[in-house]
């Protein structure tokens, strides 16, 4: 395919300097069906340099301080938010997302990253016990592991690389970090203020490709002794296969389909918006979605036609137009999976009651070759139909009607994911006995995606092993020693 010079071309960033490559793939706007960028093809020759450049950092950047690290961390935080209009505009366009979410989500999270993890990097404390009658004291110390590898979605490109970058460089830790290669160009960017911010060459090395070469081959690197991946659950079982030999130790957050509870005394006015949002936010690309609604009978029409006339609303257009609610989804191919699951849902007597293939979408002359789908609500879904058990990971969601609360928390849990799960009642006790029986990493109740990064995140089942968080990220990133001194 012939390329005018107009393409941005992306490099690797390996010891602190930026490598071409030999091959190179494309990458597309998903606004408009075109290509604008070319990513590096790498594989293991570029995964080798990387892991050896990490590899040389280790022994300086492991031996600074908590508070030396904590420092360029907020320096690059800085850096960050400096430029934040920059990141936000090319996050939008790479990754079809709108300049909106782009704007107050996806970068000010990536800032915050970095800073909460140099500020809790400064409060971790080791345990120290005493054996009086042995005339021994115990105490753990906690060391950075080495190189890690980093390998994170296309869904909030910035965001979850940086939830993986931070806490590992700030317990010490060198990386090489493998973006997705739908997503790059803001991970690449990044890179252009790691040398301005204090960071060492060698601490941070990205590596651009697909999960089959560059992704495979980091995994299988003997010298990688942990790896942390935000993904699939396909692509996760392949990663523990590879690095079972090595027994490498793994932080693996997967896939989520998501209910939410709405029990008849549940306050609607706040929970409808908040149910929209946590439907159709980021195109409906983000783990944490919703995708199954299950409402208390007695209330379900009601919710029904007061959800469906506000999804209705949802503006669907090009990224860039600050009025815009929905974006473009990533890919062609994963716009054709998503629809193809509305077929399904029609083909088995579902009832789809706006979006796709019922509402007309009106797109401005520029978008009209990108990848973009409305807002849309299915109900009488089966409880077994793939609509109901399988991850969509588009704007669709499924809402159908339940009477007790036992039987909807049996069937809540009756899919193989167990990530995040809403609640929305005005009953407390209820709250708390549904939140305690849900098979659920998180459980919000009477609100959505509000998050204290102190506490674990992860999920249960299908969706994951491992957490992360302040304590939960320290630990994975940190290998503990137990020394015991006789007196």
């Amino acid at each position: 395919m012939a390329h005018s010079k107009a393409l941005l071309e992306l490099e690797n960033f390996i010891g602190g300097k930026f490598v071409p490559c030999s091959s190179y793939i494309d990458s597309y706007n998903p606004s408009t069906g075109d290509v604008y960028c070319r990513v590096p093809d790498s594989g293991k020759e570029e995964v080798e340099a990387a892991v050896k450049a990490a590899k040389d950092a280790f022994p300086i950047w492991s031996s600074k301080s908590p508070l030396e690290r904590s420092q360029i961390l907020n320096k690059l935080a800085d850096l960050i938010e400096h430029d934040l209009e920059a990141f936000a505009q090319a996050e939008s366009k790479d990754q079809g997302k709108t300049i909106t979410f782009a704007r107050t989500v996806d970068i000010p999270r990536a800032v915050y990253n970095f800073r909460f993890f140099a500020s809790s990097i400064l409060h971790h404390v080791t345990e120290c016990t005493e054996m009086a009658t042995m005339g021994c004291v115990h105490y753990t110390l906690r060391a950075p592991v080495g190189v890690a590898g980093l390998i994170s979605p296309w869904n909030l490109p910035l965001y979850l690389l940086t939830w993986k970058i931070a806490p590992a460089i700030a317990c010490g830790n060198t990386v090489v970090a493998k973006p997705s290669e739908m997503t790059s160009v803001t991970a690449w960017m990044m890179c252009k203020l790691l040398e301005k911010a204090g960071v060492p060459q060698g601490v941070v090395n990205v590596v651009f490709g697909t999960g089959a070469k560059a992704g495979e081959a980091l995994v299988c690197h003997p010298d990688v002794p942990l790896i942390s991946f935000t993904g699939s659950t396909l692509t996760a079982q392949r990663i523990m296969e590879k690095s079972a030999p090595h027994c490498k130790r793994l932080s693996l957050e997967l896939g989520g389909k998501n209910p939410a509870i709405v029990f008849d005394d549940a306050d609607l006015t706040q929970c409808i918006p908040t149910t929209l949002r946590s439907s159709f936010a980021n195109q409906g690309e983000i783990c944490l979605c919703t995708s199954r609604i299950f409402v208390q009978r007695g209330i379900y029409s009601e919710f029904l036609k007061r959800f469906v006339a506000e999804a209705k609303k949802w503006k669907v257009g090009n990224p860039s137009d600050p009025t815009v609610n929905v974006g473009a989804l990533i890919s062609k191919e994963h716009l054709e999976k998503v629809r193809s699951y509305v077929k399904k849902a029609r083909a088995e007597g579902a009832r789809v009651l706006c979006g796709e293939g019922v509402d007309s979408l009106a797109l401005p002359a520029g978008n009209q070759k990108g990848y973009f789908m409305l807002p849309t609500v299915i109900a009488e879904v089966k409880d077994e139909s793939c609509c109901m058990q399988e991850e969509i990971f588009g704007p669709v969601t499924c809402v159908v009607a339940f009477d007790t609360e036992e039987e909807v928390i049996e069937r809540a849990n009756s899919v193989k994911y167990g990530l995040a799960a809403t609640v929305w009642s005005s009953n407390v006790g209820r709250v708390h006995r549904v939140a305690q029986r849900l098979q659920s990493g998180l459980v919000w109740t009477n609100c959505w995606l509000v998050r204290d990064l102190n506490l674990p995140f992860g999920g249960m089942k299908a969706s994951g092993i491992g957490r992360e968080g302040a304590k939960d990220s320290y630990e994975f990133f940190t290998e503990v020693k137990t020394i015991t001194i006789k007196h």
